[in-house]
């Protein structure tokens, strides 16, 4: 059960038009597509997709690209809208959190009686081999596993933070506290939920309709039906994903959640570095996605100060670069890099046109942008929020879908 309907609203204005889930990201691929590539390469095909918000983009994405065929019952990955049908009392209710999503979807858990059911979390970027993840919990018997993640303690109020024993049972869950609780040994760090869960199949029903019912929870694991769980009895442990290891490859430690704007840059550069932190070409763990059959890349113009050059930058099909220069950069499908125009350490999403002696430095621009000739974004942040666009934090300028400069 992939949980994907998330607002993500700190990924405005990316999120503007789409869900969270949907949102483009390496040059080709979609968020939701790693955690659907980890479980099709963990060899588990009955998926179901669990959507609310913007859902059209994430819907026209799996229904047409992520397919198994028909001749067999257990291989699927089906979406499913709230369907707002259990609460009759209450009138049309969406799902109010990552519990009640699932309690208003048991019914298709039933129709299958697995054993063990995974929840996990669609809008984060990383590799897992969920084999490695079933197999602890099995071992260990627990009731609940919970993948864990070690991050710097001034990083960890916006998780849920964890503390175990020694053998990795939990002892203790705050989701998003204030004053979180550092790792033993270690006071820099503190032990995070990924947001990726195994559970005995009866104890998640157990939970979740115990949850359905109490008129004080938010109905969210992470700050509701987990804790609890806790106080119950129940035995919870944490799965290091640092132990995870993926076919092909060495130490596995990478997990990005790109739940702000200078997160999903941040996470984009990472992949243009000359050793990444984390793989696209790995072809024992393939990354699939949309199968668009878009033309080769192209770099045309070679004469002084006018050659067509894309240096340390992801470049999808259908790019042409016609005598200016992209570098550090990820760029989309059909994008186009007009003469003299410059893009640095930016990424630009499908059918951006970049006028000539246009400069772009730390900019993200949404889908079907045409930069004007001549014009600079991400040199002088004041004058780029006047002109509307957001700019974050970091410094990050974001032009939104289809923008027109005036």
């Amino acid at each position: 059960m992939i949980l994907a309907g998330g607002r993500g609203t700190r990924l405005y204005p990316l999120t503007a038009k789409r869900s969270k889930p949907a949102v483009p990201f390496g040059a080709k691929y979609r968020i939701i597509d790693f955690v659907l590539n980890n479980l099709v390469n963990s060899g588990i095909y009955s998926i179901y997709v669990l959507i609310q918000y913007k859902a059209q983009s994430l819907t026209e994405h799996i229904q047409r690209y992520w397919r198994f065929g028909s001749f067999l019952d257990d291989h699927f990955i089906v979406l499913v809208p709230a369907q707002m049908y259990l609460y009759e009392e209450l009138g049309p209710v969406w799902y109010r959190g990552t519990a009640d999503a699932i309690y208003q979807n048991l019914h298709l858990i039933e129709n299958h009686d697995p054993e063990t059911v995974a929840v996990f979390g669609g809008d984060h970027i990383y590799k897992m081999d969920v084999r490695q993840m079933l197999d602890f919990h099995l071992q260990k018997d627990a009731d609940v596993t919970i993948a864990a993640y070690p991050v710097p303690i001034e990083e960890a109020s916006r998780f849920g933070v964890i503390q175990v024993d020694e053998k990795g049972r939990i002892l203790s869950f705050e989701e998003k506290p204030k004053h979180p609780k550092p790792m033993p040994g270690d006071p820099s760090r503190a032990l995070v939920s990924m947001g990726n869960y195994l559970f005995k199949t009866r104890v998640l029903e157990t939970l979740v309709r115990e949850d359905a019912e109490r008129e004080d929870s938010s109905h969210d694991f992470g700050k509701d039906v987990l804790p609890r769980a806790l106080k119950e009895g129940y035995r919870l442990f944490a799965y290091d994903f640092f132990q995870n290891r993926i076919p092909g490859e060495g130490e596995n430690t990478y997990w990005k959640d790109v739940g702000t704007v200078d997160a999903y840059f941040e996470a984009s550069m990472d992949l243009v570095a000359e050793r990444p932190s984390f793989d696209l070409f790995n072809p024992e763990w393939p990354l699939r996605t949309a199968n668009l059959f878009s033309p080769p890349a192209k770099f045309v113009r070679e004469e002084e100060g006018r050659v067509g050059q894309a240096i340390n930058s992801l470049i999808a099909g259908g790019v042409v670069v016609s005598g200016g220069t992209v570098r550090q950069s990820v760029l989309f499908r059909r994008v186009r890099v007009n003469s003299w125009a410059l893009v640095e350490n930016s990424v630009l999403f499908d059918d951006v046109d970049v006028g000539r002696r246009a400069r772009l430095r730390n900019v993200i621009v949404d889908k079907e942008v045409r930069i004007p000739p001549g014009l600079e974004l991400g040199y002088d942040l004041e004058a780029d929020r006047a002109r509307g666009l957001t700019v974050t934090p970091g410094g990050v300028v974001v032009v939104p879908k289809g923008y027109v400069f005036e």
